[in-house]
């Protein structure tokens, strides 16, 4: 198999499909800009203050990871999913529950198929 199509891993015998790879990266960025979204729509729908600030701070920290998932590779892009999956379920708030736990089991999926391929040969 090639290793455009597969990144095989000695530890799990197991292929990390490269399709599969770049389908979870493409969900996590969603579920980030989505979580970062819902954030600033609450900031300028009455979450002032301290709060507010703070969601402001999510929702640019979540445009950066989301950046970074799509551009970083190797060793960085597991830093960078491992990140985001912290990222996505220390903002948990009741307004955005549905979509930050979709993103978490996203994001674990994917921490998961890049850590994996970072293990090949």
């Amino acid at each position: 198999m090639s290793s455009r199509l597969a990144v095989n891993s000695p530890r799990f015998g197991v292929g990390v499909g490269h399709r599969a790879l770049t389908a979870c990266r493409l969900l996590s960025v969603i579920m980030l800009l989505v979580m970062g979204g819902i954030h600033l729509y609450l900031v300028f729908h009455g979450v002032g203050g301290l709060l507010g600030k703070l969601f402001v701070l999510n929702a640019i920290g979540a445009l950066v990871l989301a950046i970074a998932i799509m551009v970083l590779r190797g060793q960085l892009l597991s830093l960078a999913t491992v990140l985001s999956l912290l990222f996505m379920v220390g903002t948990l708030v009741p307004t955005t529950l549905v979509v930050e736990s979709i993103g978490t089991i996203i994001l674990a999926v994917t921490v998961a198929l890049v850590l994996r391929s970072r293990r090949a040969p």
